[in-house]
């Protein structure tokens, strides 16, 4: 069931914004370390599923939400990435609106696909962080070191340097 209610503001905006609600911050938020990678993709993917396991796996390890356990989500999640390009391909090459066998124009059956194809894709980057809103709901341990994501996060956004200074 999805969450209800607005969705959160990410903190890193709330940090910028310096956080006008004075609403307390999930100082768990990750921006988790990488430790172990996927490693190479399956050589079974289809071209449009590898493409996107380079360019989005290596971000996702720097964030630290990929790792070797999330291996099988990602090889579904990059499937389905490419089952929708195939899809909206052929959709763009029949066109939106085919005709049945019985010779009435229906939609074109690809664009369900591309929708289911879609949505399954929605699933995984709120699983795995990649929207704004989704980050704020995740909640990490404290990194090695002591310091909280949200630490990290407000030496990266103020380059390290004092707000209080």
């Amino acid at each position: 069931m999805p969450p209800r209610g607005r969705k959160p503001t990410p903190t890193v905006l709330k940090l910028a914004r310096g956080n006008p609600g004075k609403r307390r911050l999930n100082e768990n938020e990750p921006t988790p370390d990488p430790t172990l990678g996927i490693g190479e993709p399956p050589t079974d993917l289809p071209q449009a599923a590898v493409d996107e396991w380079n360019r989005l796996g290596p971000e996702l390890e720097d964030m630290g939400v990929l790792t070797h356990v999330d291996r099988h989500t990602f090889i579904a999640y990059c499937r389905n990435w490419a089952r929708w390009v195939d899809a909206n391909e052929k959709c763009k090459a029949l066109g939106e609106v085919v005709k049945a066998p019985s010779g009435y124009p229906i939609q074109n059956p690809y664009r369900s696909i591309a929708n289911k194809a879609y949505q399954q894709c929605k699933d995984f980057w709120t699983e795995f962080g990649m929207t704004a809103s989704s980050r704020t709901r995740i909640d990490a341990k404290p990194r090695r070191g002591g310091k909280t994501a949200a630490d990290i996060r407000r030496e990266r956004f103020f380059g390290g340097i004092s707000r209080h200074a």
